[in-house]
């Protein structure tokens, strides 16, 4: 790898990632072929592969987010190498390029990136990452006590127990799942495994949100978590899911670029004279766009400051009120409107959704 170190100009470094190894591709200025290598994917590895280069300050490297995570990216910024984490659903690729290997993959990436056309992600700061990550275990939590809930519940009906007084996983649901008696044995066994399983995933469920409450008011998210509160549906618990997933709000230059990034948009295919629009691309988190999503079904009622809004709401600058009133204002009318004109109402939560991830970005870099 010594005989490939560049001398002027800018180096281009073309990194495919994976546990255990690195395929590095370089692209050295005024050529057109990148030379391929294969390192350990471990911090002495990186150092020796950038100790080769005599100035560090003409070295640019990249690779695709994925289950490697920023650490690589963070290691790179401490040598003083400039290295950008790429968005891989973005990278360029032709129709009929069917083959794949890591070299190949490496040489795009430097290739591609020395054209400029890559489109690179925000790295999140080890907080916020941490934080981050904290909310996504929150978000597995309550995945796991559907699961419980939903086996649970098979296991009533297929033994002809079936609840008819109203929602379940309420007060009177749970009086009467106390109440749930079986003859025989094994069947009682079963019941009473259930049930103590999904005593656990509630145990835990509170623990996590225990522990995510210490960070309402704690930096980098207690202004962001204030202010979003402020909008209706968004708790103080869903407003530090947002100011995690995002970061830096300014990033974005304007509210329909944020709600791409949502995943919240239509996706489109238009040529010649043909438009044709489809479902929303989900691009971006999905913990984002869930997020947006549940908020949104809070408008379906009439605008109202309840007493928990206010209680959110409270010690915050009276301009900040008055722009999630307004937001409220358009919102449930918004939804009150759709649901007249669409028969589904997922169709309209969506489309609300989108409008109130714009109304956040607008509070966010107000």
């Amino acid at each position: 790898m010594s005989s490939i170190a560049a001398a002027g100009g800018l180096t281009y470094l073309g990194l495919d990632v994976h546990r255990d190894t690195i395929s590095v591709a370089v692209l050295s200025p005024r050529r057109d072929a990148a030379e391929v290598d294969r390192i350990a994917n471990d911090e002495p590895s990186i150092r020796r592969l950038v100790a080769q280069f005599p100035d560090r300050r003409r070295l640019r490297a990249c690779y695709e987010a994925g289950p490697t995570g920023y650490e690589l990216a963070r290691l790179l910024d401490r040598l003083e190498v400039r290295c950008q984490v790429i968005a891989p659903t973005l990278i360029p690729k032709a129709p009929g390029d069917k083959v794949k290997t890591d070299r190949r993959d490496c040489r795009r990436l430097a290739r591609l990136y020395r054209a400029g056309e890559l489109t690179p992600i925000r790295v999140p700061t080890v907080d916020e990452e941490a934080v981050r990550d904290l909310c996504r275990a929150r978000a597995d939590m309550l995945a796991d006590r559907s699961r419980a809930r939903l086996r649970l519940g098979g296991f009533l009906l297929r033994h002809g127990r079936i609840w008819r007084d109203g929602s379940t996983w309420t007060y009177g649901h749970e009086r009467w799942l106390l109440a749930q008696r079986f003859d025989d044995s094994a069947l009682s066994t079963t019941y009473a495994h259930y049930r103590a399983t999904l005593s656990a995933r509630d145990a835990a469920l509170e623990a996590i949100e225990a522990d995510l409450a210490t960070w309402y008011d704690r930096p980098p998210f207690a202004d962001a978590v204030a202010r979003l509160s402020a909008y209706r549906g968004v708790t103080r618990l869903g407003a530090l899911t947002l100011a995690s997933e995002v970061g830096d709000w300014r990033r974005f230059a304007s509210a329909p670029q944020f709600m791409g990034f949502c995943g919240l948009v239509p996706s489109e295919y238009s040529s010649g004279s043909s438009t044709w629009r489809g479902r929303i691309t989900k691009c971006g988190g999905g913990h984002l766009r869930a997020q947006l999503v549940e908020s949104a079904w809070a408008y379906q009622h009439r605008p109202q400051a309840t007493l928990e809004l206010r209680r959110r709401q409270a010690g915050l600058p009276p301009e900040v009120v008055a722009r999630a009133w307004k937001a409220q204002l358009r919102l449930c009318g918004r939804f009150r409107r759709l649901h007249a004109r669409k028969q589904c109402r997922q169709v309209v939560v969506i489309a609300v959704a989108r409008e109130l991830a714009g109304f956040l970005w607008a509070e966010m870099v107000a």
